[in-house]
C-alpha cells in the first residue's frame, strides 16, 4: 500500500496539475482548447473525457507493453485509444446530446491528441499499470484545468452567463441603460488564443523559479 503512494507516484501525479502541465507547459492539446471553450460547460465535458481516456488507454496499453511489437506500437496505441474514444462518444450522444454536437467532431478528434499519445509513448510503455493510471488522470486533469480557465472566462465576459444560467442581469446592460456590453469577441477563436496566452503567461510567471 504504500508504494502505491508513494513520494515518486505523487510527483508522476502532482507534476502535470502544475509544474508540468501539458498545456501550460508542454504547449499540447491546443487546437481542442481553443475550440470547445466558448462555454464552459462543454470544456468540463471535453476535459473530463480527455481524463477518462487517457487513464484507461495508459493502463491498457502498460498492461500489455511487453507483448507489442515495437514496429506495430503505434498501431497498437491507435487501436486502443479509437476503442475508447468511440466508447466516451457513444455515452456523451446518450446522456449529455446536447454537449455532444457542441463538442462536434472534436471528440473523435481525441484519437489524434498529442497529450495521449505522449504519455502512452513516454509513460506508459515504460511503467506499471498503477502509475499509469496515475499519469493518465493528472495529464487529463491538468488539461482540463486549463480548459475549464479558458471556458469561464470566455462564457461569463462573452454572454454574461455561465452553464447557461444569466449571470449579468439584463438591467445592466447598455441596451437597456446599465453599463455593462457583452464583448461578443470572447466567443470568437482568436481571443481562445489570446486568453490561453495569458494563463500560458500567469503559470509560467508563477512558476519561474521552480
Amino acid at each position: 500500500m504504500s508504494k502505491l503512494f508513494s513520494k515518486e507516484n505523487g510527483a508522476v501525479f502532482t507534476g502535470p496539475l502544475n509544474i508540468n502541465n501539458p498545456i501550460a507547459v508542454q504547449v499540447l492539446g491546443i487546437c481542442s482548447a481553443l475550440a470547445v471553450t466558448s462555454q464552459l460547460k462543454p470544456a468540463i465535458v471535453m476535459g473530463l473525457s480527455v481524463t477518462v481516456i487517457t487513464a484507461f488507454s495508459n493502463v491498457i496499453i502498460s498492461l500489455i507493453r511487453k507483448t507489442i511489437p515495437n514496429r506495430i506500437r503505434i498501431i497498437v496505441q491507435l487501436v486502443v485509444v479509437a476503442a475508447l474514444v468511440t466508447i466516451v462518444s457513444n455515452i456523451l450522444k446518450a446522456y449529455v446530446y446536447d454537449v455532444s454536437v457542441q463538442l462536434s467532431v472534436y471528440v473523435g478528434l481525441i484519437i489524434t491528441n498529442c497529450i495521449l499519445m505522449g504519455r502512452l509513448e513516454a509513460f506508459a510503455l515504460q511503467n506499471g499499470p498503477w502509475e499509469s493510471f496515475l499519469d493518465g488522470i493528472a495529464n487529463g486533469l491538468g488539461y482540463a484545468i486549463i480548459l475549464v480557465i479558458v471556458g469561464f472566462v470566455r462564457e461569463l465576459l462573452g454572454s454574461g452567463s455561465l452553464f447557461g444560467f444569466q449571470l449579468i442581469p439584463s438591467s445592466a446592460l447598455m441596451e437597456n441603460g446599465g453599463l455593462y456590453l457583452h464583448n461578443g469577441m470572447m466567443t470568437m477563436p482568436a481571443m481562445a488564443l489570446i486568453i490561453l496566452a495569458c494563463v500560458i503567461w500567469a503559470h509560467r510567471s508563477y512558476n519561474k523559479e521552480k
